[in-house]
């Protein structure tokens, strides 16, 4: 399973990046705006650190202008899938780029009817946000369930990223259920690093390695 990071904090995609575990980056207009600043200089250096593919997103919501944009966001790098929402024209803007060779993310999916009308319409990438289902009332894994089970009938070709993460488990049970990518926010991946018996381990490590060279500067590894 691929791992995105869901962020345009360029310190925090350098962070993992550097550590080896980032696949690509999703953002969207409020991740921007949370890091103020000019967009554009953003987007161009994220496609400059991350070799994956990284899904920068439209903000028109009619045809042409997502046209517009979507050819834009390409000329940062030929690493960039254009994210559109799920709508009529979001869909539409998905199956004229995609034919023109411009992999698309498509947004927002919140059911298995988006999800399957998405990957008819070439999507490179579907994004289920189960958190937001989670939020009121839903089984949001159980979206995934359906989805990867769906998809598993025909050759779509269109890969499941599961977005919205709330917590490492929402990605245990991603990877467990089989789908292609999910993408996280920093903190969550951080949470993915750390166990409490780790540190503690490490601590004793380091103690009774203290105490054998105490007094004797010449025990090197």
């Amino acid at each position: 399973m691929k791992i995105f990071l869901d962020t345009a904090n360029l310190e925090s995609i350098r962070k993992f990046n550097d550590m080896g575990l980032l696949d690509g980056i999703t953002t969207n207009p409020s991740l921007m705006s949370k890091e103020g600043g000019n967009p554009k200089d953003a987007m161009k250096e994220i496609t400059k650190i991350i070799k994956g593919d990284v899904s920068l997103e439209v903000v028109s919501t009619e045809y042409s202008g997502m046209m517009e944009e979507g050819k834009r966001l390409r000329e940062y790098g030929n690493n960039v899938v254009v994210k559109v929402p799920m709508t009529p024209d979001g869909l539409k803007a998905c199956k004229s780029l995609s034919s023109e060779g411009i992999p698309v993310n498509v947004t927002l999916i919140f059911s298995s009817n988006q999800a399957l009308l998405a990957a008819k319409s070439g999507a490179k990438y579907i994004s289920p946000f189960i958190g937001r289902l989670d939020d009121i009332g839903q089984d949001g894994m159980s979206l995934i369930k359906e989805i990867k089970e769906i998809f598993s009938h025909y050759d779509f070709g269109t890969q499941i990223l599961v977005a919205s993460i709330r917590h490492p488990l929402h990605v245990i049970d991603a990877a467990k259920i089989g789908a292609d990518v999910v993408t996280l926010p920093p903190a969550v991946l951080d949470k993915m690093l750390e166990h409490p018996l780790t540190k503690i381990g490490l601590d004793n490590f380091l103690a009774d390695w203290s105490k054998l060279t105490s007094g004797n500067a010449d025990i090197k590894i």
